[in-house]
């Protein structure tokens, strides 16, 4: 298996359904490294749950992540990360900062997704965490989107 190496001041971000094992991968880098849509939410309404704090949760997403990739820090984006709107937003900043982005793709079966979220503190419902695997990209989607390099998550190691 590889190991996913980052050169200094990349953007990498993680895309996947909730589930999928995307925190679980982000704990392996330091936590500086991380910014993080649940954190954010959490710290805005004690919960991460709470959607209606999304819109604060990126903009301090954003703050953090300008204010990273401005001083050539690595910085790991944990979120979602499903939606083209989103992507192009975060490839934006790493265009803008002249920062390579790296994508690592969650291809994580949907049937272990489920167990994996129903296995979790905070359950994500059913319907939703199907509704987001459906929006998973493919490499050529993300590759033709920007992405420097793309990573499929079942090709590293979980020795990260």
């Amino acid at each position: 298996m590889n190991h996913l190496t980052l050169a200094a001041g990349t953007m990498c971000t993680l895309i996947g359904p909730p589930g999928c094992g995307k925190s679980t991968f982000a704990a392996h880098w330091p936590d500086t490294w991380r910014v993080s849509l649940d954190f954010y939410r959490r710290l805005a309404t004690d919960t991460e749950s709470d959607q209606s704090a999304t819109p604060v949760a990126i903009q301090i997403q954003d703050l953090l992540l300008d204010a990273r990739l401005a001083r050539g820090l690595s910085t790991i984006v944990d979120s979602t990360n499903l939606r083209p709107h989103v992507r192009a937003g975060l490839l934006a900043r790493a265009r803008y900062w002249q920062r390579p982005a790296t994508a690592v793709l969650f291809d994580v079966p949907l049937h272990v997704v489920e167990a994996q979220n129903a296995a979790r503190d905070r359950i994500v419902p059913t319907h939703v965490v199907h509704e987001l695997h459906q929006l998973l990209p493919t490499v050529d989607q993300l590759r033709g989107e920007g992405f420097t390099t793309i990573q499929l998550a079942s090709d590293l190691s979980s020795t990260q």
